[in-house]
């Protein structure tokens, strides 16, 4: 490959490359959605004078540094993890960049260091299993406290083991698969000794907090954006997760040969049980996703507003909970985009963690188990089937319903926002013009 020749004190055209790719691929692997990572690296590309298109794709990450020499550089990259302390670390340098108060030269280690910057620590990873999963039991009804420590030992169980698969095998399903065999197999358990009710949520809280939501909102805007590929490769690792969680989950209680009810889905709670209980659940996914700490305000008090809100379109309008998702989800979008853009978070993980207790995982897995007996020597009754279509279809609304709630207001003040950006682009010019 010809390149051109370096001038001393400053960085080669190859190096620029290298250095967009950097920043491109930090973005890609760690959940930054799509349009936001094309419109960062081609920017920060104009600003270095340069001209570039940023070409995402399942497995790929392709970075085109457009001169007269047409330079290509591809770099494997799976974007199956979501870090938004990385992503915030990488949005900030590239607009010091951006603002002259970093040199390009020095952006190099900068990113360098982001992309092995370490996670958070396993026994906070662990604790916000554990408490993220006794809080959604909480959501959903539980009543007992030896239930809740049963639910509690059982998901922290999991992130350990989740943690340590890590460390063993780079396999992006064996982790969910070896977690929820692990929570059905406590489930079984608890029910062979009477210490779980019908709801099983001993089994299934656990493994809800396994369900992959950032990715299946990233795929939903890559899809409404024309990004086909892409977005159809993301909800396709979605759903494989998903299946790797129903079917660890289903296998383990199989094991102690206990099934999963397909029809009861939870019970009512009072509104400050819910709020609470979502702001918990809001902060467990939030270290998740290693959100630095600093930051945790927002998602938190936007979260636990949201779920009120649900709470009341459900218990008080007498709203469906698909509706009750769409409403409260809506409202969420149209908080949380100003404060993705202005603290440097990717949008589908911080939209998630806000909003992860309206997750269908319940009826996802309920829906399963149907599946499991209708293929198995149990009796196909008409009520059976019409449970497994039902927790199917509410499970789609619901997932259709926070998707469209967050993604809109999302594009609406995006297309305000650009279209203000070019308006004042436009007055600085003719400004210019006249001087």
């Amino acid at each position: 490959m010809f390149l051109i020749d370096p001038i001393p004190g400053r960085m080669t055209l190859q190096e620029h490359c290298e250095l967009f790719l950097a920043f491109a691929r930090v973005l890609f692997v760690n959940g930054q959605s799509t349009e936001r990572i094309v419109a960062a690296v081609e920017k920060l590309a104009k600003t270095l004078g340069f001209r570039v298109e940023v070409m995402p794709r399942w497995g790929e990450l392709q970075v085109e540094v457009r001169d007269k020499y047409g330079r290509l550089f591809s770099q494997v990259a799976n974007p199956t993890g979501v870090d938004m302390q990385r992503v915030a670390a990488a949005m900030s340098t590239i607009a010091n960049v951006e603002a002259g108060w970093l040199a390009p030269d020095s952006a190099v280690p900068a990113i360098n260091a982001i992309a092995n910057a370490p996670l958070h620590p396993t026994w906070l990873f662990t604790l916000a299993a554990a408490a993220g999963a006794v809080a959604l039991a909480v959501i959903y009804g539980i009543e007992h406290l030896a239930a809740a420590g049963l639910i509690l030992v059982s998901a922290a169980a999991g992130a350990v083991v989740r943690r340590a698969l890590a460390q063993w095998t780079t396999n992006v399903f064996v982790q969910p698969f070896c977690a929820a065999l692990l929570a059905g197999m406590l489930g079984g358990l608890a029910v062979r000794f009477d210490l779980s009710s019908s709801l099983r949520l001993i089994a299934v809280c656990p493994c809800m907090v396994l369900v992959p939501g950032p990715h299946l909102l990233n795929s939903a805007l890559d899809l409404v954006n024309g990004r086909i590929h892409l977005g159809a490769a993301r909800l396709l690792y979605a759903l494989l997760v998903v299946v790797a969680i129903s079917t660890g989950l289903l296998l383990g209680l199989a094991i102690l040969g206990v099934s999963l009810p397909v029809d009861p889905t939870g019970r009512s709670v009072p509104l400050w049980q819910d709020v609470i209980a979502a702001g918990v659940a809001v902060f467990a996914f939030s270290v998740f996703f290693s959100m630095p700490l600093r930051m945790l305000a927002w998602p938190l008090a936007i979260g636990m507003l949201a779920h009120a809100l649900r709470w009341a379109a459900i218990s008080v309008l007498g709203m469906g909970v698909a509706t009750g998702a769409l409403v409260a989800c809506f409202v969420g979008g149209a908080m949380l985009t100003p404060v993705s853009h202005r603290r440097h978070m990717p949008f589908a993980a911080i939209g998630f963690a806000s909003v992860v207790s309206l997750m269908p995982g319940i009826y996802i897995f309920r829906m399963a188990s149907g599946l499991v007996q209708v293929a198995g020597a149990s009796p196909t009754t008409p009520a059976l089937l019409s449970e497994i279509v039902s927790n199917g279809m509410t499970a789609l609304m619901i997932v259709l319903s926070m998707s469209l709630g967050l993604i809109v207001p999302k594009m609406l003040i995006e297309s305000a926002y650009e279209k203000r950006q070019r308006t004042r682009s436009l007055e600085t010019k003719e400004r210019a013009d006249l001087r």
